[in-house]
């Protein structure tokens, strides 16, 4: 078949797939006798491509707590953001992009569209790199809504929040690097690549909080603020460190009960690091409506159902551009921002993003969030496209 006649069959195969989910319950494909065990990175790559691309401009409601509504008739322009999906549908040309396994569009807080390809399936948790930095963020703001911990702790050294330390033993300067620090990347902390391998080789001793111990004690010593940016594990590790120590019972419990269980997340999977609580930097697996659940809750500034979750505060200053990172791209604490140029109009966004394509996109200014799950092995273009897509469809009806 050549490539005209392919477009037009995946063409007509996508609006067999949305007529057929208009008129179902529009409920979207599931992995049948899915179990908490089912859960991993490994298992979600045997999953088989989906024979057709789902999409549905009128989601079903899964009394999840996200509330649905209509594409078109509840905002949004339908033809454009079909045609987007249609698009993400199509075979990649390049290896390194356009593996989509999801994309989901909620606006003025309805999920209007829900699109699963390939490996996306509606009940099976994705895989999720560096945007697992962004949920880590999200455990410190609930602990501060709890008071266990407070906004001016932010500003305080993180060595003073970990007990099992032993400051003695660490390089200069690390008993300075503050929480506020660590959680926009400016920790300082420097290890030298062997010196990793070495630490690897004695996991017993990076138990607990001897992973901070090693990162304190062998790093090069740390420099006056303000530090350059640096992206890197040690320093999400450190908040997920003090989330553990200030919280009653174990930083696992707290952010199973206290943040992913307020807002009905259940469904999930989150690896432990070499310390023995869950990874920070990596690691995580969450569906594709339970990552739009996170966006909803940034852009309603910490509510959600009505209920405030984390501090509204908090949820400003984690999203806010606190450092330049790389090119136009701005760090907050572990969420991203920058500025989009579209149709002559500047518009602000906000994201969490992952390697190989896990994303969060929030637009507040249009009231919009977007979630894109993927298996590529790189992310950029749908951060510099997905703008330009879907904007348009918001913002000239």
């Amino acid at each position: 078949m050549n490539n005209r006649l392919l477009t037009i069959a995946l063409a007509l195969t996508a609006s067999v797939a949305l007529q057929a989910a208009e008129k179902s319950n529009g409920l979207a494909p599931e992995v049948t006798d899915l179990n908490a065990a089912d859960v991993s990175y490994a298992l979600e790559h045997k999953l088989p491509y989906l024979k057709q691309p789902f999409l549905s401009a009128a989601p079903g409601d899964r009394k999840d707590g996200i509330p649905v509504g209509k594409l078109g008739g509840d905002g949004g322009n339908k033809e454009l953001v079909l045609n987007y999906a249609r698009e993400l549908a199509k075979p990649s040309k390049n290896e390194k992009s356009g593996k989509t396994d999801s994309l989901l569009v909620a606006y003025r807080g309805k999920l209007i569209f829900e699109a699963y390809f390939r490996r996306g399936r509606a009940n099976y948790p994705h895989y999720q790199m560096s945007i697992t930095k962004s949920y880590t963020a999200m455990g410190v703001g609930r602990a501060i809504q709890l008071g266990h911990l407070s906004i001016e702790d932010l500003d305080k050294p993180v060595v003073g929040f970990l007990k099992d330390l032993s400051p003695d033993k660490m390089v200069n300067g690390a008993d300075k690097i503050t929480l506020h620090e660590a959680m926009h990347m400016s920790s300082g902390i420097r290890l030298q690549p062997d010196q990793v391998k070495e630490l690897r080789k004695t996991p017993k001793t990076l138990k607990g909080q001897g992973q901070i111990q090693a990162y304190l004690q062998h790093s090069d010593p740390i420099p006056p603020a303000p530090r350059t940016f640096k992206y890197q594990a040690s320093d999400p590790a450190l908040a997920m460190q003090v989330v553990d120590a200030v919280v009653p019972g174990s930083a696992k419990d707290f952010i199973h009960n206290e943040l992913l269980g307020r807002m009905g997340i259940s469904n999930y999977g989150w690896q432990a690091d070499l310390s023995g609580l869950p990874k920070s930097a990596a690691g995580s697996s969450f569906r594709s409506r339970d990552m739009l659940k996170m966006g909803m809750l940034i852009l309603d500034e910490g509510k959600w159902q009505g209920n405030q979750l984390i501090p509204a505060d908090f949820i400003k200053r984690a999203t806010s551009p606190l450092k330049l990172s790389y090119g136009k791209s701005n760090y907050g604490y572990f969420w991203w921002v920058e500025d989009f140029e579209v149709g002559g109009k500047t518009y602000r966004g906000k994201q969490g993003r992952g390697a190989g394509g896990q994303f969060i996109f929030m637009f507040p200014e249009i009231d919009l969030v977007a979630v894109v799950t993927a298996h590529n092995k790189g992310m950029g273009k749908m951060l510099r496209t997905l703008p330009q897509k879907l904007i348009p469809a918001f913002v000239t009806q």
